[in-house]
């Protein structure tokens, strides 16, 4: 049995030889995580704490919602953080971290929503003989009762806006909306929701059932394509500069000057 993940097709799509190191060859990466990975994950963590708190019907204050993140924050080592940006210091990340989470605080307090789970993990059968298998986590899901109608919400940290036509291309949410159609039923109408926290602003997209079923069928081909490849080589980008595994790439070392 085949089991992806949507970070794992992205990799591949990204850079073959990036999927190779780490999915194959499954190399551990000399080179530190990036600071923006860590800003990431220390601001989904808080909202994680902060709607698991909801759930169990508490509300933190503010001051105990940065009071989580500075938490998390420090737990890794900072000395280690890779920071590409040589104009920024790792107090302007963390800066940057509690300004998405007082923003985000303030919009959206008294936290109505009906959230029902948060780092929800989903399992989606591609096909129908269980050859092909997606699994992901939702960064929360919320039962709209008003709307009958369900929402998946996934939040951003970084600093760009796609447009929607872009959003739309979005394989993520629109896949994990398959899983819950299968486990809340498939007339349940979904809405997907992206927070883009460095602008305070949402995007909401609904897929048609008949897109839902062509995005599957693209991700089986995408899947089949990927264990037919035989041959990995770099997509050296600007990207390249995030990379884990840039200081063993030769396609980097060979090109880094024409993307410095």
């Amino acid at each position: 049995m085949a089991v992806y993940s949507y970070s794992r097709l992205e990799t591949f799509e990204q850079c073959r030889l990036k999927f190779k190191y780490k999915y194959i060859d499954k190399i551990i990466p000399e080179i530190p995580k990036s600071i923006e990975a860590h800003l990431g994950g220390s601001v989904h963590k808080t909202l994680e704490w902060l709607y698991s708190q909801l759930i169990e019907k508490k509300i933190p204050s503010i001051d105990e919602v940065i009071m989580h993140y500075s938490e998390k924050w420090a737990e890794e080592n900072m000395s280690k953080m890779l920071i590409v940006n040589k104009f920024a210091k790792e107090k302007d990340y963390f800066d940057k971290g509690v300004k998405f989470l007082i923003d985000y605080y303030f919009k959206h307090r008294p936290f109505k929503s009906n959230t029902i789970a948060v780092e929800k993990k989903i399992e989606i059968n591609l096909d129908e003989a269980g050859d092909k298998k997606l699994v992901g986590f939702i960064d929360r899901l919320v039962h709209n009762v008003e709307k009958n109608e369900m929402e998946i919400h996934d939040y951003k940290t970084a600093n760009t806006f796609p447009r929607k036509e872009d959003l739309e291309k979005n394989r993520q949410l629109a896949l994990y909306s398959i899983a819950i159609k299968e486990e809340f039923g498939r007339e349940k109408d979904i809405s997907l929701i992206w927070h883009f926290l460095a602008y305070n602003e949402e995007v909401c997209i609904k897929k048609t059932d008949k897109q839902l079923e062509d995005l599957k069928k693209e991700v089986i081909e995408l899947i089949d394509k990927i264990e037919a490849t035989k041959t990995f080589p770099p997509n050296i980008q600007k990207l390249c500069d995030w990379c884990e595994y840039k200081n063993i790439c030769e396609g980097w070392n060979s090109q880094k000057k024409n993307f410095s």
